[in-house]
């Protein structure tokens, strides 16, 4: 696997550099990467276009070729350097080699924040229109202290930070493959899948309209289904209908279930559409998953489906974006297996993690960002490349090379 890696500060000195360069000494044996400078490209002006200067089109033709990009960034002024900023903005107008390009975004800083605020915008960054590619979710590494993480040879003295760091490669290696699945042109080493859920399994109700808004009702009594306090044997339980209803509509999180014949059969329903972090209809149940999803997103949806069906991944994640900056919502798509083996279907589940991670810091009182030193109040005249008008003397006495950001994520 080929990956580039982008040291995201144009000084001279810059301990992000030093990052980039563990890497790829150190896991050699995961990919091939070649680390870019940024130093030589000029600040972004429309006006005076530069697109065509060698520095810009070297960075276009590096990432182009790529399999994935690492972008190890500093942090000024609680977001990416201007230096990096200048770099996408380039690459983001009138040419996008970033356009549905894999990206892992890493950061060292003298604090023990890790850059978590400025890796945060630049994955906002990155997944804007123009840019467009597809930020890593989750699994952030934030080296923190980072004037105290190297020993002499420039490697990483804490061998518990090494050992995550390389977790995170491992995930982001599995991600670029993911995500090059999906920029097939077409996948050939399985069978299509039927969107359109026109076949039969042995559970599809058939001689109903998939399209019924009624399809529930119609379902229910064609089949002479149970509800309210009718009991049904679990396999660790005995519940009525309804003791199952609640349970379900309980969980902290929206639930839905399409079959192996890809038709959409249920969903935890206890808010309203549009209150949902994926908006579900109660007519849309009995559905194919075809109408479930745009056209566009047609193929993505089949390779997942396809890998979850082969056992290629038993469960596949994403994290969505869009919700704003008080919400990390995750997407899960986990293959649902028979005793014998048999795939019957995918659990999707959808939640925020945020207020779990929030009370996780409450109840451990450690912090994602801020705290009482501010590490990213504005980039300094003489520090190396990462946060701080701070004097380099107020640092923290405590050393922790990776944040808590890092070790709990």
């Amino acid at each position: 696997m080929k990956l580039v890696g982008i040291v995201g500060s144009n000084a001279e000195k810059s301990y992000n550099r030093l990052l980039l360069q563990f890497v790829e000494k150190q896991y050699r044996d995961l990919f091939d990467i070649k680390i870019l400078e940024i130093d030589d490209v000029p600040l972004f002006n429309q006006s005076d276009d530069q697109t065509n200067t060698p520095p810009i089109q070297k960075l276009q033709r590096e990432i182009s070729e790529a399999d994935g990009v690492i972008i190890s960034t500093p942090e000024h002024n609680r977001s990416v350097s201007p230096a990096l900023k200048s770099v996408i903005e380039w690459l983001s107008f009138k040419i996008h080699p970033f356009d549905n390009k894999p990206v892992m975004v890493m950061g060292a800083s003298y604090y023990n924040q890790g850059t978590s605020r400025a890796q945060l915008h630049l994955r906002q960054i990155l997944e804007s229109p123009g840019v467009g590619a597809y930020a890593f979710p989750g699994n952030e590494f934030l080296l923190g202290n980072v004037k105290e993480a190297f020993d002499a040879n420039n490697n990483i003295k804490d061998q518990g930070t090494v050992k995550f760091l390389g977790e995170i490669l491992e995930k982001f290696v599995r991600f670029v493959e993911i995500v090059s699945g999906f920029e097939k042109p077409e996948i050939k080493e399985k069978a299509p899948e039927d969107l359109d859920a026109t076949g039969t399994i042995d559970t599809t109700i058939e001689d109903i309209d998939m399209y019924a808004e009624d399809w529930v009702e119609q379902a229910s009594e064609k089949t002479n289904a149970v509800e309210g306090d009718t009991y049904v044997k679990l396999d660790r339980g005995v519940l009525t209908v309804d003791q199952i209803n609640h349970f379900l509509n309980s969980m902290p999180m929206e639930l839905t279930f399409a079959d192996s014949n890809n038709q959409f059969l249920y969903y935890n329903y206890h808010i309203e559409k549009e209150d949902m972090l994926a908006d579900r209809h109660p007519s849309q149940v009995g559905n194919p998953l075809a109408a479930c999803h745009p056209p566009a997103t047609y193929k993505n949806v089949q390779w997942v489906i396809q890998q979850l069906r082969a056992g290629d991944l038993d469960t596949f994640r994403i994290n969505v974006p869009t919700h704003g900056p008080d919400k990390f919502v995750v997407h899960n798509y986990k293959g649902i297996k028979d005793k014998e083996g048999n795939y019957i279907g995918i659990n999707e589940y959808v939640h925020d993690l945020q207020p779990v991670i929030d009370w996780y810091l409450q109840q451990t009182g450690q912090e994602l960002v801020g705290g009482n030193v501010d590490g990213v109040s504005g980039a300094s005249e003489n520090d190396v490349d990462d946060v701080s008008s701070a004097s380099q003397n107020t640092e923290p006495e405590t050393v922790d090379a990776v944040s808590g950001a890092s070790e709990n994520s």
